[in-house]
């Protein structure tokens, strides 16, 4: 029988830990902020990019006047929009402008600190690569982003699905490099899981993050609307519109009865996988953590399953879809969690020698 195994911190290392976890709770809500963004149709209501003067939002009527008479510019308003009042306009301003707003202050929470621990060298030198990489990551999201909104700017009001997707993916793999950072510096796994276990956890890991930018092309063609039925899209399981378009590859890119179907294949193929991953966890000698943990992977999938399925029968309310892009993270973050304790990696120690001096080791 494995003993339950307790997290330790050392105290040096126990700033960067909750500094850390600060920044993962934040990019989580900018995360479900962005899905909101989206789903409102609030993406193109900002149609310029001021990193520094854009922080200030419109403060008179003047200034609202002003953003949006250049909002009617554009092919969104000309298209889409063009009987939208300045009071309609305004809503959908604000989330793209907390949404951006946002950005700046994670860089902050994220560099300011950074660069305190690295003069007081609290951050283990094995870190230091990674963590000044984030930072770099980071700066290339929010380029990314405007590259995202820019698309949308010229002639077809939609962004590409495809920078919407990159954005997403970039979103998602800054936050996973972070929690697993945590997760090396708060864990400490001495235990051995069987190969077959540790293969199928990455497996999941790797599966779970491309299954969300599946999600990312659903969002970005707006795949979810022609068949708002389930288990059945239209009258068919496998609907005659999919792998129509030529070359047929560009069918799961680009057209949207293909993309629905692949995304539901996917999640299809992931509850199986996951669920019977979780009884080879249950089933094993493992630590009664990772049995806790791998349960409450199962009761998150089905979660996720019931808001896919709901976004879809009630023709995605905002609420219930923002809550499908969100679980899913939350379903990445815990199967990264496992995925982890099967690479039964030490736990990341910064040990003081001397004041403003660390040693660090895996």
């Amino acid at each position: 029988m494995v003993k339950n195994q307790q997290i330790v911190f050392n105290p040096v290392a126990a700033p960067v830990f909750w500094w850390l976890l600060l920044c993962a709770i934040v990019i989580y809500g900018m995360i479900l902020l962005g899905g909101v963004t989206r789903l409102t149709d609030s993406g193109l209501s900002m149609v310029d990019w001021k990193p520094i003067m854009g922080v200030i939002p419109p403060l008179s009527q003047a200034d609202w006047q002003e953003m949006f008479l250049k909002y009617q510019q554009y092919p969104e308003y000309k298209k889409t929009n063009f009987q939208m009042t300045l009071s309609e306009f305004k809503p959908i301003f604000m989330y793209e402008y907390l949404h951006r707003v946002l950005g700046r202050i994670i860089g902050l929470i994220f560099f300011v600190p950074l660069i305190i621990f690295s003069v007081r060298k609290q951050i283990p030198s094995a870190l230091m690569p990674r963590l000044y990489g984030l930072f770099v990551l980071g700066g290339l999201q929010g380029l990314l982003g405007w590259y995202m909104v820019k698309s949308g700017l010229i002639d077809d009001p939609n962004v590409s699905q495809y920078r919407l997707t990159s954005h997403l993916g970039m979103a998602i793999l800054i936050y996973s490099i972070i929690i697993w950072t945590l997760f090396d510096l708060g864990t400490d796994h001495k235990h051995i899981v069987s190969p077959g276990i540790k293969r199928t956890s990455l497996l999941l890991s790797a599966l779970i993050f491309l299954m969300i930018l599946s999600g990312g092309l659903v969002a970005g063609t707006r795949a979810g609307i022609p068949f708002p039925t389930w288990p059945l899209m239209g009258e068919t399981f496998i609907p005659k519109e999919i792998y129509t378009l030529n070359p047929i590859w560009l069918s799961a890119f680009e057209d949207m009865a293909t993309i629905q179907f692949n995304h539901r294949i996917f999640a299809y193929v992931l509850t199986v996988l996951i669920t019977g991953f979780v009884f080879m966890i249950l089933k094993s000698n493992v630590p009664q953590f990772m049995k806790y943990s791998a349960m409450l992977f199962l009761a998150i999938l089905i979660l996720q399953v019931v808001l896919g399925i709901s976004t879809l029968l009630f023709y995605i309310p905002i609420p219930v879809a923002a809550g499908h892009q969100i679980v899913a993270v939350a379903l990445l973050s815990i199967s990264l969690f496992l995925s982890h304790c099967c690479l039964h990696r030490r736990k990341l120690v910064m040990t003081p020698v001397a004041y403003g001096e660390t040693k660090s080791h895996l």
